[in-house]
């Protein structure tokens, strides 16, 4: 028997390895075995298909090791990896690397480090764990061969596996996350005290204790909420006791109070029960019995729904009706910052039922989330794409929440898998549905829509029949500023900040660019400082006061002194959300002002505190970029404000009116959702351009129209499939001559759907030089399949060219 089998590398193509006659009756598909691969490599792939076909070139060597008796992937998720890896042109492997938890892809460069809080215990483990237990204290961690020489054995999974189970040692990826276990600080008293008669004696007759109140007072709080809470946290303790730090550590140097650490679980799974406490209004019911009856005929609906329509509710109640015959649901969002909101609203209905998946999970957290999905146990999924891959059993409903967005389309690295286009297939192989839902649907979806391809059903008006915010737009030509310089915060815009915090009630100001100043440039020469490593300006920081590239994040000193006229004078030009912070500091210092973009939310938890502190209304205005655009869903926000709407609309992109209109919409759509209307304000040096026109009538149809025709008559999607190649090399005329030679050798065949080659407009990142070609195919299955093979080829003879075997190209399908 033979086994072809996927492991976590960029091969062409999968594997054979000959199945030992010793596991022949436990191998089965999705399991996960050792294999040898080359000389010494050794990893931990799956079993994709097992057969009795001897590969043809080669003698299969023999599967080393199988790992599990059942399988950690199913048959569908199998699927789905082929189904990427030949469509967004990558391999089964690296859709593997990218969809198991790192505790799953053991390899041989794999280090495992000891986890500390195992303790030095080890009378649970047998002989050989023992072994390697020890040799983990002693040294922190073993890279794989050091465990294979200590056991003398070059069978050392099984060995690893149980010590990863047991939670003795971590695989070293389950470390390089961007945030440490949660840790909370707990308060207990010294044993001695426990005793009822020494606590009365400590209590009455100590005279230290009875001289320092505010310890006493401290401890009595202490004692008041072990008996009520039966823990005591440290924070907690202090806010019941109004006390310092200080003050607690007199108790702890005096023995009377202990302080430890302890691991807490970031999610709590909360009880298992259902609790819909609302009902659907008659529009939503409308929309929800047409859901339904599009579902008897259709895979695929969508739901456009104006901002604050209350679509939420319609999933809520789509989910009930899945989870109560027993199904899975996964609900999936665009990005991790929009889950901490929607989590509170889904765990006040469905309790422990639901379960959060997202990349900034540590390993171990995802290995139990694995499982739980795997058993049954969650039957709710709330994550951003990489949700797709987990091993659900039964999945009949997946909701696509804002399905326009750019952030459920994988980048960088390969897969570059599209989130929504990739749950349609997944949710094909169950036979399930899927619901997308947006305010301002893609093109591509609405086409898809209007075509009779999807379902379309409407949600026209705001819950509880309010209407949408009127849109003033502000002519930033008219107002004069002494130093010529770009308009930030108008007076009109001024003036109505400062009515609305004077109601109080709240204000979000949009400005799509973070940083303090986008660049600045030599007032006598007109030089600008730019990265030695991209082609691009360095954004001025005055947090940090360092200059950074937006690019690949290097970060210089500030400049004094012009490069290349010596001058000192430099001029700050434009602005970015930490300017406009400053400014609405000067102009309003009695408002609580908080800032959100990617500088000032990079904790795991950040972004939640910031939400929570704006929902119970502790910030007056909020300014920031994309991030308060998304979905959020605040009660008190009266005036939206779009600072700079021309930096939306002059993008060298065929989706930048789409682009712009939705973003515009999707802001807008934050102000006035309950009770009171709203306003927003939108500042623009063109208050004639159109999609500005149609931001303010908030006429999506009208916005779809217009781009269709253009899309039609230039052949972008929906009309065409993009495959986007990028050419990356450290010397220009190395990668020029590599994307022309490539070029060349398509044009016979495909010479009519070319575009380029061409330099981007930022022409060099981190070191390397950038060329780009674009092919827009029309949409024939059997075409684009074709002309995939051969790009794939041509890449393969252009890396035999000596010359050009270091040329990076990159496949982008359906790029964004």
């Amino acid at each position: 028997m033979f086994a072809e089998i996927i492991i976590p590398l960029a091969l062409p193509k999968n594997y054979t390895w000959s199945v030992p006659q010793a596991i022949h009756d436990a191998i089965k598909v999705g399991c996960r075995v050792e294999v040898n691969l080359g000389k010494n490599k050794k990893y931990a792939g799956i079993v994709k298909r097992l057969h009795n076909e001897p590969p043809e070139f080669f003698e299969a060597k023999d599967i080393l090791n199988l790992l599990d008796a059942e399988p950690v992937v199913f048959e569908e998720q199998l699927k789905l990896w082929e189904w990427i890896a030949s469509y967004y042109m990558c391999s089964e492997g690296e859709v593997m690397a990218a969809a198991l938890p790192a505790h799953f892809k053991l390899s041989s460069e794999t280090v495992l480090v000891f986890n500390d809080e195992y303790g030095e215990d080890f009378s649970a483990l047998d002989h050989d764990e023992y072994l390697v237990g020890e040799a983990l204290l002693i040294k922190r961690e073993l890279k794989l061969t050091e465990v294979q020489e200590l056991l003398d054995s070059s069978h050392v999974y099984p060995v690893i596996n149980k010590l990863i189970q047991k939670k003795v040692c971590y695989v070293w990826e389950a470390l390089k996350q961007t945030y440490s276990p949660k840790k909370d600080v707990y308060v207990v008293l010294n044993p001695v005290y426990n005793n009822e008669e020494n606590l009365e004696k400590l209590v009455n007759e100590d005279k230290k204790l009875q001289r320092a109140e505010k310890q006493m007072e401290l401890l009595l709080s202490y004692l008041h909420l072990i008996k009520t809470e039966g823990e005591v946290t440290k924070a907690s303790l202090l806010k019941k006791s109004n006390a310092t730090d200080a003050q607690l550590k007199g108790l702890v140097d005096k023995n009377i109070l202990f302080t430890e650490k302890r691991v807490v679980d970031r999610l709590q799974f909360l009880p298992k029960n259902v609790h819909i406490d609302f009902e659907l209004s008659p529009a939503q019911q409308e929309a929800f019995d047409k859901i339904k009856h599009i579902f008897t005929e259709k895979q695929v609906c969508l739901l456009h729904g104006v901002t604050s329509s209350g679509k939420t509710q319609v999933y809520i109640k789509l989910i009930e009706e899945v989870m109560r015959s027993g199904r899975q649901i996964l609900y999936m969002l665009p990005e991790i910052a929009l889950t901490s909101q929607i989590i509170r609203r889904l765990q006040k209905h469905f309790g422990g039922y639901i379960g959060i998946y997202h990349s900034k999970f540590t390993q171990n957290e995802r290995v139990e989330i694995w499982n739980k999905v795997k058993n049954g146990e969650l039957k709710i999924i709330l994550g951003a794409r990489s949700s797709l891959y987990l091993p659900f059993r039964d999945l009949q409903l997946i909701i696509c929440d804002e399905e326009h967005d750019p952030s459920y389309k994988q980048q960088e690295p390969a897969p570059r898998y599209n989130g929504r286009d990739a749950a349609v297939y997944f949710s094909s192989l169950f036979h399930g549905r899927v619901l997308l839902g947006s305010a301002t649907p893609s093109l591509e979806s609405y086409h898809n829509s209007v075509t009779g391809k999807y379902g379309l059903v409407e949600l026209n008006q705001r819950y509880g029949d309010f209407h949408l915010p009127p849109i003033e737009i502000i002519d930033t030509k008219k107002v004069v500023q002494k130093d010529r310089s770009k308009v930030m915060l108008s007076p009109a815009l001024t003036e109505a900040v400062n009515e609305t915090v004077a109601k109080e009630r709240q204000v979000i100001l949009f400005q799509n660019r973070r940083g303090y100043s986008p660049y600045q440039i030599c007032s006598v020469c007109g030089w600008i400082p730019q990265c030695k490593y991209c082609d691009v300006s360095l954004t001025y920081h005055k947090l940090t006061n360092k200059l950074q590239c937006h690019y690949c994040g290097t970060t210089y000193p500030p400049l004094t002194v012009c490069a290349a006229c010596g001058s000192h004078s430099f001029m700050q030009k434009n602005f970015g959300t930490e300017k406009v912070e400053e400014q609405l500091q000067e102009l309003f210092p009695d408002a609580k002002i908080a800032r959100m973009d990617i500088d000032t939310v990079r904790g795991k938890n950040a972004h939640d505190v910031l939400i929570q502190q704006f929902e119970q209304r502790r910030i007056d205005i909020l300014v920031g970029t994309q991030m308060v655009v998304k979905g959020l869903d605040f009660d008190a926000v009266d005036l939206v404000g779009i600072i700079d709407a021309d930096g939306l609309l002059h993008f060298a992109d065929f989706r930048v009116n789409e682009r712009a209109f939705q973003l515009m919409e999707q802001v807008s759509g934050r102000a006035g959702r309950k009770g009171a209307t709203g306003k927003v304000m939108i500042q623009t040096l063109q208050p004639q351009h159109p999609v500005l026109q149609m931001v303010q009538l908030h006429d999506y149809k009208k916005m779809y129209a217009a781009e269709i025709e253009n899309r039609k008559q230039f052949f972008y999607p929906p009309f065409s499939r993009i495959i986007h190649l990028s050419f990356k090399h450290k010397l220009k005329e190395v990668v020029e001559k590599a994307a022309y030679e490539f070029a060349n050798a398509l044009k016979n065949k495909y010479g009519n759907y070319l575009v380029g080659p061409a330099e981007p407009v930022v022409g060099r990142v981190r070191n390397q030089y950038l060329i780009e070609l674009l092919l827009k195919l029309p949409r024939d299955a059997k075409l684009i399949a074709q002309c995939k093979e051969d790009l794939l080829y041509q890449i393969a003879v252009l890396h035999q060219h000596k010359s050009y075997r270091s040329v990076t190209i990159i496949a982008d399908v359906d790029a964004i």
